[in-house]
């Protein structure tokens, strides 16, 4: 009984070891994918194309990552079998890792079109406002990942509550770009760009928000996917 219990207990902090590892990883991509934010939103305000394929270049990172975590997820699931909590954050690393992975895809796009806007005369009346909507999203991805580490509940149902902010930031830079269309008409398409590049900022605050609720299923076991902002707040203890 005594080898057994030895052997079980082994086995166990095997299986925690790998777990903790995958979990390291996620963490590990998501810091180079908040740095790809940064560095993408920088190169579309400052037209700046080193900065761009900084970014493009971190991607192909990114890309391998995700295919090195889903691996490891798949070899954990056929080997070890993992039941309830265990198979709710192999399912959940799965899942963030995706959506870790479409913020890089954004991300690259946004510094593909700041390399075509290097052409353009034209002004960025979104400039500012592109500014903020990028510092807003890192921040909101930053502490998405951090609740994720602590299984923090509380903290990402907040973070979930915060893309209603993201939503009036980019409703507010689209009509910005709609003025400058009316008044610079020539220029029509660099704007285009614009509208573009916010809108991925915007899809990257929805990731973040994804991840978010990844966190409250793994913490308290509820999916909060369709949850209106009442019935969020109330989970908040």
């Amino acid at each position: 009984m005594a080898t057994y219990t030895t052997h079980s207990q082994h086995i166990s902090g095997q299986f925690n070891r790998e777990l903790e590892l995958i979990k390291n990883d996620l963490l590990e991509m998501g810091g180079k994918v908040e740095r790809q934010i940064e560095l993408a939103t920088e190169s579309l305000t400052e037209r700046d194309g080193g900065l761009a394929e900084e970014v493009i270049e971190i991607d192909r990172d990114i890309n391998q990552m995700e295919v090195d975590i889903d691996e490891q997820c798949a070899r954990i699931l056929a080997r070890r079998q993992p039941a309830a909590r265990d198979l709710r954050l192999i399912i959940s690393i799965a899942k963030v890792t995706t959506d870790l992975e479409r913020i890089g895809d954004e991300a690259s796009k946004i510094a593909r079109l700041s390399v075509k806007l290097m052409d353009h005369a034209a002004g960025n009346p979104a400039a500012l406002r592109s500014s903020r909507v990028g510092a807003h999203v890192t921040a909101m991805l930053h502490r998405a990942l951090d609740a994720f580490a602590r299984l923090d509940a509380n903290a990402a149902i907040g973070v979930v509550l915060s893309d209603s902010d993201i939503d009036d930031d980019y409703q507010g830079g689209i009509l910005e770009l709609q003025r400058a269309m009316r008044t610079d008409p020539d220029e029509i398409a660099a704007y285009m760009d614009r509208v573009w590049a916010l809108r991925s900022l915007e899809r990257i605050g929805d990731h973040a928000s994804n991840i978010a609720e990844q966190v409250v299923y793994l913490a308290r076991g509820i999916d909060v996917r369709h949850t209106d902002t009442d019935g969020l707040r109330q989970l908040l203890t």
